[in-house]
């Protein structure tokens, strides 16, 4: 059954995934690239594919989301899915239903860092970056189209689950304040729906908090390369992915005009999560 880390893009959901693969996924919960290849993506244009799906026709491919999740379901074992996508239902063809979902893991960020980051991640104007937040549907560029609405709609999406008692907002800011604390409660958010009775291994974690610092992960990125990483348009070089991480700070990047369009575009959502 899954459990979905689900998030605007650049919310954070790379530093959950991180930390969640080093913990699952390794032996002393020290991070490397290679785990986080662990937590599939949806919708993936490789995994339909793999099911004979048309990923070229798009209303074959939403009408398919149920589908596949059945069919690498595994009912006796808790899997992750990361997505962007918003919890939507198109023509009658739901995101995922409570058959193969077990619970979400809803990781929200502050949208006027959220714009800048996606300014630079995507080279786009503030004025373009924040145009997108506030109207667009999916993904542009990215081959598994995901409709992740725009960012108040899919953070109110996913609160649906909060209504069975299998939700979890993290908020990225409180995980950079206090890394430890926030984990330990994703842990045992995620031991609730194993079958079988988990206590937290302190020394792996221990070593999970040291090795997905930014600074970290930046080096290895250096070091290695960061396959999720994106190519300048221009130049074909590739865009270091861990750009500011905590330092991306709206205060000292985000113009007034935007801030003011962004504040009251979602202020109602904002002032819920107490980022006004």
């Amino acid at each position: 059954m899954f459990i979905w880390l689900a998030s605007y893009p650049k919310s954070g959901n790379t530093l959950v995934r991180s930390m969640l693969a080093a913990y699952f996924f390794s032996e002393d919960g020290i991070y490397d690239f290679d785990q986080i290849k662990n937590i599939q993506q949806f919708p993936n244009i490789e995994l339909f594919k793999s099911f004979g799906i048309d990923q070229t026709n798009e209303k074959e491919v939403i009408k398919n989301y149920i589908s596949i999740q059945e069919k690498i379901n595994n009912k006796n074992s808790v899997q992750f899915f990361k997505t962007h996508s918003s919890l939507f239902n198109i023509n009658n063809n739901a995101f995922t239903d409570l058959n193969n979902s077990l619970a979400v893991i809803y990781i929200v960020r502050d949208p006027r860092n959220v714009v800048t980051s996606w300014s630079n991640h995507n080279s786009l104007s503030l004025d373009d970056a924040c145009n997108y937040l506030i109207y667009q549907n999916e993904t542009v560029g990215n081959p598994n189209k995901t409709y992740h609405g725009t960012w108040d709609v899919n953070f109110r999406s996913w609160k649906s689950f909060k209504f069975q008692k299998r939700y979890l907002l993290i908020k990225y800011e409180d995980l950079i304040y206090d890394k430890k604390f926030f984990l330990s409660k994703i842990l045992k958010f995620i031991f609730k729906f194993k079958k079988s009775k988990s206590l937290i291994d302190n020394e792996k974690l221990n070593n999970v908090l040291v090795s997905t610092t930014f600074q970290k992960m930046r080096d290895l990125e250096i070091k290695k390369g960061f396959f999720e990483a994106i190519s300048e348009k221009r130049s074909g070089k590739k865009k270091p992915f861990f750009h500011l991480g905590p330092r991306n700070d709206w205060r000292q990047l985000l113009d007034e005009k935007n801030r003011v369009k962004i504040e009251s575009a979602f202020g109602e959502e904002m002032r819920e999560l107490g980022y006004l």
